[in-house]
């Protein structure tokens, strides 16, 4: 294992050494599926198609599916949802991990089971709680592997998207954003590492919040994910909106004015040529070079 560690670490600080061969997919979160008022105890997906889509981009039904629900307050009605969601498309080889101490990342069992999944999603919650539980453990260095080698599918809904940044949004209101200081960051588990990405990005009205973590990061792109809706990410870079929403793009190429690192704490913020894209199922865009790519309305959407 310590003769892949290294040159895996080396390969996220330095993205371009190597693409990923499997394929990542963050997803917005969704309050609208199933019957609670909470999306902890929602069945997301389920009749929009993006879990469908985690198994067409996997092996289908026969896929090892792992539910991974560190970020929640409730893990086993969390992982029940999902059991039954996955089950419903078929799929009834399903794993779900609760992963609550680093120890638990290293366990050998829970190793194994990583190992031989194709699939692997996790749940939204808190994002902290998976970077505090995973990151820099056994468990990262065997996802970072499969994903650099193989065709495996690394998914994450709400918190588990956003937990995919290599620069992560940890915390921030969405009505006191834009004054510096106020959008919390941390570091991520760095799926995603030319990017930052925010969940129920419309629904919740995190404009603001997002766009003050590209006042602090300018040479990223910023990604706002609506409920509902994920993008499916190919060779680290390649991207389709998939679901019944919008993604918000926020891209700093062009900014022409930002003094954030000249503020003080508390100062409202001022940018210019923040340019922003709404894309809608099935539109294109690359997070290298930032191509944009729009579905055109003659060509049949599919799912």
């Amino acid at each position: 294992m310590c003769l892949v560690i290294l040159p895996i670490f080396e390969l996220i600080l330095n993205p371009n050494m190597q693409k990923f061969k499997g394929t990542i997919i963050p997803i917005g979160g969704n309050e609208d599926k199933g019957s609670g008022i909470n999306e902890m105890y929602t069945r997301q997906f389920i009749g929009e198609g993006i879990l469908s889509t985690l198994l067409k981009e996997s092996k289908g039904k026969n896929s090892v599916i792992t539910i991974i629900t560190t970020a929640s307050k409730i893990p086993k009605e969390v992982g029940q949802n999902y059991y039954d969601a996955f089950g419903k498309l078929g799929c009834n080889q399903i794993n779900i991990l609760d992963i609550r101490s680093i120890d638990e990342s290293n366990n050998s069992k829970n190793l194994k089971i990583i190992e031989n999944t194709d699939c692997l999603l996790f749940s939204g919650g808190d994002q902290s709680e998976i970077v505090k539980h995973i990151k820099d453990t056994q468990m990262h260095e065997i996802i970072l592997d499969k994903l650099y080698n193989t065709e495996f599918v690394v998914s994450g809904t709400s918190a588990g998207a956003m937990c995919m940044s290599g620069e992560m949004i940890a915390g921030g209101s969405s009505t006191e954003a834009f004054r510096k200081g106020n959008v919390k960051m941390s570091t991520g588990m760095n799926f995603v590492s030319n990017a930052i990405i925010d969940s129920h990005f419309i629904q919740r009205g995190r404009f603001g919040r997002l766009a003050e973590a590209m006042a602090h990061f300018p040479h990223l792109m910023g990604i706002g994910l609506s409920e509902d809706t994920g993008i499916v990410i190919k060779n680290s870079n390649d991207c389709k909106v998939i679901g019944s929403g919008m993604v918000i793009l926020f891209d700093t190429a062009q900014l022409t004015h930002n003094k954030v690192h000249e503020l003080e704490e508390g100062t409202p913020l001022s940018m210019t040529n923040l340019t922003a894209h709404i894309l809608a199922h099935g539109d294109r865009f690359t997070l290298v070079d930032r191509k944009i790519s729009i579905l055109p309305i003659t060509e049949k959407i599919e799912w």
